[in-house]
């Protein structure tokens, strides 16, 4: 009688468990190079806000979270053929994506600013930068704005894979400067070591041409799970998960007005 007590209690403590047991798995692609978004910590683990976000995310639709990684460039291809089912790695809303993907809402926001040599001078009309030679991530929107925006005006727009190996290109001096989420670059260039004797110059670049309205999470057409993700989003930002993680990296609101 005792054992059969036993099993009801063990079969009843696993039933109240959270399962995953009917959802399948939500592969997630995330290009791990981004601090502090996501990158790599010394034991080959994902940290960042976009990884706890995503998590959270997760935990908040009652699913599994599977993370793929990936190249930015490589990430909605890799979403249309299926090999990931959401891209949560601060992928800009933009109407050129749109074409391709669906987008979330946003859960974040920042402006675009330029990094080079503490003291150089750029005006809002940028004319400083001919002849200068600018680093910016392949497939990204800061890329599409430094070709349509900064090379008219004389700028050399050098294409990288990894925003790591262009900071390493700025400190060595083979690059005067970079184009980046601002918050990217005060945290993984300016306050490390590497980024000494630079800063941010110039305007802020919100353009929604080039910047869309927001970072959000893309998936793929017409994909119900868009309004799932967005009902997510709704529920960390009520129940006070979101600003726990966002306090953990931020001191400033970041998901903007």
């Amino acid at each position: 009688m005792k054992k059969l007590v036993l099993l009801g209690a063990l079969a009843l403590s696993v039933l109240s468990l959270p399962t995953f047991a009917d959802e399948k798995p939500l592969k997630i692609g995330i290009e791990a190079a981004y601090p502090p978004f996501a990158s790599k910590a010394p034991d080959g683990s994902i940290v960042g806000f976009d990884y706890d976000i995503g998590n959270a995310l997760c935990e908040e639709m009652k699913v599994k979270c599977v993370w793929v990684e990936q190249e930015f460039d490589g990430l909605i291809p890799a979403l249309k053929v299926r090999k990931i089912d959401a891209i949560l790695s601060s992928m800009s809303i933009t109407d050129d994506r749109k074409k391709s993907v669906d987008f979330t809402n946003k859960y974040y926001n920042t402006p675009a600013r330029l990094v080079m040599k503490a003291g150089t001078q750029v005006g809002d009309n940028l004319v400083e930068l001919k002849g200068k030679n600018i680093g910016v991530q392949r497939g990204s929107i800061h890329e599409r704005f430094a070709r349509e925006v900064l090379a008219p005006l004389g700028a050399e727009i050098k294409p990288y894979g990894s925003q790591n190996e262009i900071y390493l290109d700025v400190a060595a001096g083979r690059l005067d400067g970079t184009v980046a989420d601002a918050t990217l670059l005060n945290d993984g260039f300016l306050k490390t070591d590497a980024g000494k004797g630079f800063a941010f110059v110039g305007p802020a670049f919100t353009d929604v041409k080039y910047f869309g309205d927001g970072v959000g999470i893309a998936v793929r057409k017409g994909d119900a799970l868009k309004d799932k993700i967005n009902t997510a989003i709704t529920g960390i930002r009520e129940n006070g998960k979101y600003k726990q993680i966002q306090d953990k990296y931020f001191d400033f609101d970041i998901y903007g007005q």
